[in-house]
């Protein structure tokens, strides 16, 4: 069967606006280190290609970014989020299957309606089989495989890497993107919107091959491809 993977959600229900601020990545707690607001100091609001250290997010994924979220504007990326270092956590272990882990995550601003994207990565124990996709998702033809809906999308691709323990293995890399805390189906257009979940998961995935040094890329296209496989 075709890989299909649901992240879930980890959060019982929506925060008050009230604690939203307490979420910006990087904050210690408000108090001396904020203003009456309770927003930190060092709180920065940036463009999409600003976002996760800069470099993996493309201008078409920001432009995706305000399909999904309505907003050009986030909270700046706290510094361990970055592409840079998810790659070298990444070939830090064998080429084996992990448990997801979080590359990136991106908030609108506070003040704003509330939005929260999950950016993922994890190793698969191998290429994904031919299977049927479950029928929320489009497939795409990017990678080894790409599954995009109107929440989330995924782009499985194959590196080979002399930044791996052993140079000459392929690892099969996930990177999703997906809606987080979401207590209703999306609105708005479902094409447009998986176009959107795709175009972020791409870049991503092709900022990350960078970063690993994959070998051709690990085989993803310059530009993200949107007609279904």
């Amino acid at each position: 069967m075709r890989t299909v993977i649901s992240l879930g959600s980890v959060r019982g229900g929506l925060l008050a606006a009230a604690v939203v601020g307490s979420l910006f990545l990087g904050a210690t707690g408000c108090g001396e280190d904020g203003d009456k607001d309770g927003i930190p100091k060092d709180y920065k609001v940036v463009a999409g290609t600003q976002l996760c250290g800069g470099g993996a997010v493309s201008a078409d994924a920001a432009k995706a970014l305000k399909v999904i979220t309505g907003s050009s504007r986030f909270e700046a990326s706290s510094k361990e989020y970055t592409v840079a270092q998810a790659a070298a956590a990444l070939a830090a272990g064998p080429p084996s299957s992990t448990m997801y882990n979080d590359a990136c995550r991106v908030y609108t601003p506070i003040g704003t309606p509330r939005f929260e994207l999950r950016i993922t990565w994890r190793l698969a124990d191998d290429a994904p089989t031919d299977g049927p996709a479950a029928p929320k998702f489009t497939v795409l033809k990017m990678g080894e495989e790409a599954l995009a809906a109107a929440d989330k999308a995924y782009v499985r691709f194959a590196c080979r890497s002399p930044r791996f323990y052993d140079p000459s293995e392929v690892a099969h890399i996930d990177i999703g993107v997906e809606r987080w805390g979401m207590p209703k189906p999306p609105e708005g257009d479902v094409a447009a919107l998986k176009d959107a979940y795709a175009t972020v998961a791409h870049s991503f995935s092709l900022a990350m091959a960078k970063e690993l040094r994959c070998e051709k890329n690990g085989g993803l296209p310059a530009k993200p491809v949107l007609d279904p496989a």
